[in-house]
């Protein structure tokens, strides 16, 4: 598909997300003179302390296994290219795209998604807890930057697309939607959708719908680079997938003989390539079928617009499928994965048990809180670790801190 625009000026999509009519910050700020708010937004988001931490986060490998493998910090950023390249193909803000994909992970606990379940069970008596959720705690609460306001005070547009980034969160009636009917909204969400209601039932802005699928892209790709370079499967194993085995397919005929390492950069960049120009002509397709004529027609389209095409979904959870039992429950990860697991779960118990335990103002009044309260303190603590801060405080506090090699 050829790019059509940069979705910053006359060739906007007439349902592109407008920054000039943005719905503004819940605190009101004077407008930047060089600045959309969107840009404004992402220059926040990069500077925060949380997406710093990402560079030391897991994406799926611990991070000193090896300097290769992505952490949470390089997942991000090829998240963030790759809603940025989709919105500037659909004629959209790619602004807003790309501040929704750099703070899609700033609520990922410390040994990825081990570390989410870890507290996810241990907070389960207190509303569980979500990493979506925590990066809306992040943004809007736990960021100590700025002297008028806590969190970032992100605009209203990349707060609806952070939330929102696999849906809306409440059918029309306001009862949970689908994903939510067994255990309900994360409290966090609702509370601040008190004081900024973020149009629950409504879907997000196209421009997020491709930032949340950007984030799938992002990742079968490079979970496959990955898995290959740290020999949980290898090419051949791949021929099982049909899509993957017409991209090796091609890649063998257009270079015979080609050595495994450039074969395994050649068949990431396919993966990409074949899935950025899918999605983007069936999301062109569908929005020339809906004609909306606004961001709110999006909205209220009552579907999303932003998808694969049916082959491509196929394809999609197709290599979604081999992922997850050739690498996610590997003996090797699935391993780790218990261990770190146990380091989660320690950290919790002894810091509920002994919150004094907790450095500076993460302690403070904590002795004095009400059981619910203390636990959101603790989790807040815990899942702002990175994975070597997380060992380093077991250390502390433990005598039997596992390897996780």
């Amino acid at each position: 598909m050829a790019l059509t625009g940069t979705g910053q000026g006359p060739s906007r999509a007439i349902y592109a997300v407008d920054p000039a009519a943005s719905r503004g910050r819940l605190i009101p700020e004077p407008p930047s003179p060089t600045r959309t708010p969107f840009q404004r937004d992402r220059d926040r988001i990069i500077h925060s302390t949380a997406f710093r931490r990402l560079a030391h986060k897991t994406q799926v490998f611990v991070h000193h296994e090896g300097d290769h493998f992505r952490t949470r910090l390089t997942h991000t950023i090829e998240v963030a290219q790759i809603a940025r390249a989709l919105a500037r193909t659909l004629r959209l803000d790619e602004d807003l795209a790309e501040a929704i994909a750099l703070a899609h992970d700033l609520g990922h606990t410390p040994f990825g998604h081990t570390g989410e379940d870890a507290l996810d069970a241990r907070m389960a008596a207190f509303g569980g807890f979500d990493h979506n959720a925590q990066a809306l705690r992040i943004v809007t609460r736990l960021e100590g930057r700025y002297a008028a306001f806590d969190g970032l005070n992100l605009s209203w547009e990349t707060l609806e697309g952070l939330v929102k980034h696999n849906g809306p969160l409440l059918a029309a009636d306001g009862a949970p939607a689908e994903r939510f009917r067994k255990r309900g909204v994360p409290l966090a969400v609702l509370e601040f959708n008190e004081r900024y209601d973020l149009g629950l039932t409504q879907y997000a802005s196209l421009e997020a719908q491709l930032a949340a699928l950007a984030d799938d892209i992002a990742y079968n790709a490079h979970d496959i680079d990955d898995g290959l370079r740290a020999g949980l499967f290898d090419l051949g194993d791949l021929r099982g997938a049909p899509f993957l085995d017409g991209l090796l397919s091609d890649i063998a005929a257009l270079h015979p003989g080609l050595d495994r390492s450039r074969t395994i950069h050649e068949l990431g960049r396919r993966v990409i390539t074949r899935m950025v120009e899918d999605l983007g002509a069936e999301t062109a397709r569908r929005a020339a079928e809906l004609a909306p004529s606004s961001a709110d027609d999006v909205r209220n389209a009552g579907k999303p617009i932003a998808s694969f095409s049916a082959p491509m979904t196929e394809a999609e959870a197709s290599l979604k499928k081999f992922l997850y039992a050739a690498m996610y429950r590997h003996p090797n990860v699935m391993r780790i994965r218990r261990d770190a697991d146990r380091v989660v779960a320690d950290l919790f118990d002894r810091f509920m048990a002994e919150p004094g335990l907790m450095p500076g103002d993460w302690s403070a009044g904590v002795e004095a809180m009400g059981e619910a309260r203390r636990a959101r303190r603790v989790c807040d603590y815990i899942a702002g670790m990175t994975d070597r801060y997380a060992l380093n405080e077991h250390r502390r506090l433990f005598d039997d801190t596992p390897d996780l090699r």
